[in-house]
Parts: C-alpha cells; sequence; structure tokens
C-alpha cells in the first residue's frame, strides 16, 4: 500500500469506459465496461445530471428515493468523460452528457473506491487520505 500524492490526480482507468450497471444498497456500486467498479459508501452528488437538477445520492437500503435512483439509472450508457481524485479526498466524475458525480471523503469511515483491472484499487480513507494497491501504484 502507498500514499498518494496530495494533488488531484485523473483516474485513467475510468476515462471512456460505459457504465453498465447501477447496484443500489449498503454501497452503491457503478459497473462500467472493462470491469472497472466504482464503489459509494458515503453521500454523493449528482450535479447538473440528466434530470435537470442536483440530486444527494445516499447509499442504504432504507433509502426511498426515487430521485436519485431515476438519476443514477439516466447515466446509464452514459460514458467517462474524466474521472479525478482531489487532494482533500473527493471523487469527481464527469461523464459526456454533461453530468457530474462527485463523491466528498468522509471524517470517519472510507467514503469510496475504485477497482480495476490488474488488481486495481485506490481508496479514499477516513479523513481524506488515497491509499492505493496493484495496479494504481504505478500511476491510475
Amino acid at each position: 500500500m502507498s500514499s498518494l500524492e496530495a494533488a488531484a490526480r485523473p483516474i485513467n482507468v475510468l476515462a471512456g469506459r460505459e457504465l453498465e450497471f447501477v447496484q443500489l444498497g449498503h454501497a452503491i456500486v457503478l459497473g462500467f465496461s472493462g470491469g472497472r467498479r466504482v464503489v459509494i459508501e458515503s453521500v454523493a452528488h449528482l450535479c447538473a445530471g440528466p434530470l435537470g437538477d442536483d440530486v444527494l445520492v445516499e447509499p442504504g437500503y432504507d433509502s426511498d428515493d426515487s430521485a436519485a435512483s431515476d438519476a443514477l439509472a439516466v447515466l446509464l450508457g452514459d460514458v467517462v468523460r474524466e474521472a479525478r481524485a482531489g487532494f482533500d479526498g473527493e471523487l469527481r466524475i464527469s461523464f459526456a452528457r454533461g453530468a457530474e458525480l462527485r463523491i466528498d471523503a468522509d471524517a470517519d469511515a472510507e467514503s469510496w473506491a475504485v477497482t480495476g483491472p490488474d488488481d486495481f484499487l485506490i481508496v479514499c480513507m477516513p479523513g481524506g487520505e488515497l491509499a492505493a494497491w496493484g495496479g494504481a501504484t504505478a500511476g491510475a
């Protein structure tokens, strides 16, 4: 495991990948082409979403927020234009049709993770520190 640089860095493993599925539960899992995944374990913000409004998307089985699930469903088939991890642990995923998903770091829990081929794994640790394993240590 290695600690990543404090500056914003691209997550290139997601760029150009199509969102193929969304799984809702205790965590939200976004499944992209090529076996890439984003696991969201804290509140996410869908900005300038396809439905026209900004939407808070919160993981959890108790969530009965149809606006959030509808907004995520509209993203299906969209392609990642850019993904970046900020110095504070924030993850931003921009989509080709204009939507942007932002997941902030949580002070007390892991808030998100990105997985991919070659054991690629980046995790936003409590407080926003980024940790990397496998292919992520050589660059995203």
